[in-house]
């Protein structure tokens, strides 16, 4: 009887990659809430237009995925079985806690008698149906007008109709290099179609995401056939470094180059951060060897909890803006305190998401996994 095949090994360039893409989308939702100018002209676009960064990871799960289980076979029950175990603790624990942070608000506004961000219109999508939905990982597949509880999860909620629809994509990806060439193309041309006729770019969520993240797994999965082609081809690691410094050159060109956010020419930096992830695949070279280091593989491994958790901190930070607003322009020995605090205030931010993140996948994410995993499927024990 012939032996299974051995799971790939972990791709530690791709996973350290994931850090830099959590920390610019919340960069981007920070600066994007409070109308703020990020840092300088060069890290600007790459601040505002970071919800692009949404491209390389539905890809990234599809080139994932499609590597993985391109030379086994696929048991869905136990691949439905892990894939929620890794998805929905944080997406959860993420859920309940919105909830509980409006309790909290609502309780304190009522109690000291100020405005709270979830009554009025801030409660229009707030509502028991978004929270049902939310609970059943449905709430961005086109059933509700708009995001709800904790937004980010439409992201997740995209990612689960890709797992239960995953079975199709691996039959759509087996087959030789070429058939990885014509599933990128199809993919692009897809994204290109969305991008064209959405007037916001690629910007869409709950009513074109499933599309999105359809279009963007279709290329990760061409990416993964084309790179099982090439993997084993005795490939330089100085030729991979120059590959690796022209794409990342073309990533930094279209971000700077791509026009304003949210147009149709954002698409460019997308489909370049997504051709990131074909060179990277190799685990060498020199940009392979920065995201190979510890900070990056740490701050990998907490990506989805950094991800996951940063609605908590900026509801949070709209329920405080007003008295934040008045403190930051208030004026220390004739400065206004905010020429001071212009860096810190995002970096802060941004350190706190990192820590939530953190706490999240140590405490939830990393035990749920353990705790699920341990348990054989039901069919296995049958």
């Amino acid at each position: 009887m012939a032996a299974a095949p051995a799971k790939p090994v972990e791709i530690k360039a791709l996973s350290g990659a994931r850090a830099i893409g959590a920390l610019a989308i919340v960069a981007y939702h920070f600066c994007d809430a409070h109308y703020y100018v990020p840092f300088s002209v060069v890290m600007g676009p790459l601040v505002t237009k970071a919800y692009l960064w949404v491209e390389f990871f539905f890809a990234l799960s599809g080139f994932i995925l499609v590597h993985v289980y391109s030379g086994r076979k696929l048991h869905y029950g136990s691949f439905l079985k892990a894939r929620l175990a890794r998805l929905y603790p944080v997406h959860l624990a993420t859920l309940l806690s919105m909830v509980a942070l409006m309790l909290l608000i609502n309780a304190l506004a009522a109690r000291w008698h100020f405005h709270s961000i979830f009554a009025g219109s801030g409660a229009r999508l707030i509502t028991a149906e978004g929270f049902i939905a939310s609970l059943f990982l449905v709430q961005s597949w086109g059933i509700l007008p708009g995001l709800t509880w904790n937004t980010v999860s439409w992201f997740v909620s995209v990612e689960f109709f890709l797992c239960l629809a995953f079975p199709v994509f691996l039959m759509l990806a087996r087959g030789g290099p070429w058939r990885g060439v014509v599933l990128v193309a199809a993919g692009a041309a897809w994204l290109a179609f969305l991008d064209w006729n959405s007037g916001v770019g690629l910007d869409i969520t709950y009513r074109n995401g499933l599309f999105r993240g359809m279009a963007d797994f279709l290329m990760g999965a061409g990416l993964a056939m084309i790179f099982h082609t090439l993997k084993n081809k005795p490939v330089p690691e100085r030729v991979l470094s120059w590959i690796q410094a022209i794409v990342l050159a073309a990533v930094l060109a279209a971000f700077h180059l791509s026009g304003p956010r949210h147009s149709r020419g954002n698409i460019v930096p997308g489909l370049a951060l997504i051709a990131l992830i074909l060179p990277l695949a190799f685990d060498k070279g020199f940009l392979a060897r920065i995201f190979q280091t510890r900070l990056f593989q740490i701050l990998g491994g907490w990506s989805y909890g950094i991800y996951m958790g940063q609605t908590l901190w900026m509801q949070t930070l709209r329920q405080v803006d007003p008295a934040l607003v008045r403190i930051l322009h208030a004026n220390l020995f004739g400065i206004r305190i905010s020429n001071i605090t212009w860096y810190a205030e995002p970096l802060t931010v941004l350190l706190i998401c990192v820590l939530w993140g953190a706490l999240l996948t140590i405490l939830v994410e990393r035990p749920a996994l353990r705790f699920i995993l341990r348990h054989p499927a039901s069919e296995t024990r049958r």
